[in-house]
């Protein structure tokens, strides 16, 4: 339980910030270096390194050095991690939300 909550937190923590979501919706797209995701960043190639680092470690990205090139891809499985943690929650609001409609449908006992 644990180690799950501490993953969940990893995703969230990384995907809180708007330039580590911007490098997934990019990654989206397919494989790329970092040296061409980081064109049209205002940063340098060090703080990218550093976003691509968190991304990693939350498990939402997998890069991968061959020669003098890294290119990075999307982990699709670490989306699932916030993608079920999402479902559970809106699992339990929805049957809260048809017992209020059950409870407001039933008729005045007077």
């Amino acid at each position: 339980m644990l180690n799950q909550r501490a993953s969940i937190n990893r995703v969230f923590h990384a995907l809180g910030d708007p330039t580590r979501r911007a490098i997934v919706e990019k990654l989206s797209e397919g494989p790329i270096s970092v040296s061409r995701l980081a064109v049209p960043l205002d940063m340098t190639l060090a703080a990218v390194i550093q976003h691509l680092q968190v991304l990693e470690k939350s498990g939402l990205v997998h890069t991968e050095k061959v020669g003098r090139v890294r290119t990075c891809r999307i982990e699709p499985s670490g989306l699932s991690v916030a993608e079920q943690w999402i479902e559970d929650r809106r699992s339990v609001w929805e049957k809260r939300f048809d017992r209020l409609g059950e409870l407001l449908a039933e008729p005045d006992e007077k």
